[in-house]
């Protein structure tokens, strides 16, 4: 069991050091560029690995993680759509015209009961 652990923490280690590497964009990344450094883990598992994640990238950053869009908050992470202004107000928006539309449903269908066939 100990020989399986020594195998798969280490490989472990890279592969999230080597994603962490690649999915980090170029100005967080410190003292070298960014290709050299995924080679580094690739050809230095465990060295490259260590090191990357002690000085390679930028950690006050964190718009360098994937999945950034327009729902960032503020300080950068993610607001809830009941905390988000926008959504909120394009409800409201969606409300008010789902109302309008409710009510001209509701004319239409009292309109066509009138005319309607007397056998109904």
């Amino acid at each position: 069991m100990l020989r399986v652990l020594m195998i798969l923490v280490p490989l472990a280690l890279s592969i999230y050091a080597f994603i962490d590497c690649i999915t980090t964009q170029e100005q967080d990344v410190r003292h070298i560029p960014k290709p050299l450094w995924a080679i580094l883990i690739l050809l230095f598992p465990l060295v490259g690995s260590v090191s990357w994640l002690i000085v390679g990238r930028d950690r006050s950053s964190t718009a360098g993680r994937l999945g950034g869009g327009s729902s960032r908050g503020p300080r950068g992470g993610w607001v809830a759509p009941d905390d988000n202004p926008d959504f909120l107000r394009s409800l409201d928006n969606d409300k008010k015209d789902g109302t309008e539309d409710g009510k001209k449903e509701d004319e239409r269908s009292s309109d066509e009961g009138k005319d309607g066939d007397p056998r109904d």
